[in-house]
């Protein structure tokens, strides 16, 4: 009988982990969408939804890979480690445990109003992001609030997308994007200003301590900084902030702000057989097992465990000191990818239409993508 994994949360570390086990065990993945979401590319998502949601909204029947993969519409409410058990709450109303020899928690975290735990339907999901992008189209003058790479990547891509809005971005730095290499970071600085985004660094917003940016919102911003207060038609608060998905976890699996504790193997503290991966493991302060090959690790490991052969389990490699990767996303020019020592190169269109989605993506990072369309991103202008 073949041994099984179950997975908590089937964004992209949930995802490729079931696609790199499916072929060796059998994987039950428990999703609170009806399909993979992605969280990545907030401007994108908000400035271009007819573009980016055929990339980044995909039909878990669409993976070759999850072809034999159990996927449970619903939440996940507790586990039992001792009798290995996940009691999950489907969308339909109806309750459900599943056993396991080894769990894998890829929760997630919460972030804004484009990363949440909500149990959706694609249809609903896909309403909202279309709504999102309607109140930013109507806007005359928009103001982001957040120096990290959503909010850059909306700031640029709205201006982009509508050259006539007035697009100001606040940040409570001299430079956007802590975290990054001050190549990346002055780069993005300059790329903003060229795109005729108002930059207005030094300015911290009065937020209450239970606020992430679920919403957006109209009324004047006020500034713990000092600055007048800011009005604009409407607010797009990025302000980083998360809230790591952990409700259903118990609290000796946690460290103080709710994030699982794993050791170097990515294998829960205490243990054995429960492993985490991506941004709810603390692995490191930016949690970069999401972005560093995390997911190939504790396939491995968990392979390992489950073979008896735990001296084969290898170590999650250190990540690089910096951030990296796309942060504004694909544009008319190409995709411009920032390696974590700051160098950059820009993909042009075509290799970023036909090569990247659809050989590198499609078929070596997610092993088979029925469809994935990338064409509207050779229509941008």
């Amino acid at each position: 009988m073949r041994k099984r994994v179950v997975i908590i949360g089937m964004g992209d570390s949930g995802l490729l982990s079931a696609i790199h086990l499916s072929g060796y065990v059998d994987v039950v993945g428990i999703s609170t969408k009806a399909c993979m979401l992605s969280g990545q590319e907030l401007g994108l998502r908000l400035s271009r939804p007819a573009a980016w949601l055929p990339v980044s909204m995909i039909d878990f029947q669409q993976y070759r890979r999850l072809d034999g993969v159990e996927i449970l519409h619903g939440r996940a409410q507790r586990i039992d480690p001792a009798a290995r058990r996940v009691h999950v709450a489907l969308a339909t109303g109806a309750t459900r445990e599943v056993a396991y020899d080894a769990l894998l928690i890829a929760s997630g975290v919460r972030n804004g109003f484009w990363r949440t735990d909500q149990v959706e339907s694609r249809e609903a999901a896909e309403a909202a992001i279309q709504e999102q992008a309607a109140r930013i189209a109507a806007a005359a003058t928009l103001a982001v609030v957040g120096g990290g790479p959503s909010s850059v990547s909306t700031a640029a891509n709205v201006k982009r997308r509508y050259p006539d809005k007035a697009v100001h971005l606040f940040f409570s730095r001299e430079q956007v994007l802590p975290g990054y290499h001050a190549a990346t970071r002055a780069d993005a600085m300059a790329r903003l200003q060229a795109d005729g985004v108002v930059l207005h660094p030094g300015h911290r917003a009065v937020v209450a301590p239970d606020f992430f940016g679920e919403m957006m919102s109209s009324e004047p911003i006020r500034w713990q900084s000092g600055q007048p207060p800011f009005t604009a038609d409407l607010v797009v608060w990025a302000l980083g902030r998360v809230r790591p998905n952990s409700g259903f976890l118990p609290a000796n699996m946690l460290d103080d702000s709710g994030f699982v504790v794993v050791d170097r193997f990515l294998r829960v503290a205490g243990h054995e057989a429960v492993f985490a991966v991506g941004d709810i493991a603390a692995t490191d302060p930016h949690r970069s097992s999401a972005r560093n090959q995390g997911h190939r690790t504790v396939v491995r490991n968990i392979r390992a465990l489950l073979l008896g052969r735990p001296r084969r389990m290898a170590a999650f490699k250190t990540p690089p000191a910096h951030r990296w990767g796309s942060i504004f996303g694909v544009q008319h020019e190409g995709l411009r990818v920032y390696a974590p020592s700051g160098w950059a190169l820009t993909i042009g269109p075509w290799l970023t239409t036909w090569v990247l989605f659809r050989l590198i993506v499609a078929e070596l990072i997610y092993k088979g993508i029925r469809r994935l369309d990338p064409r509207a991103f050779r229509d941008m202008r």
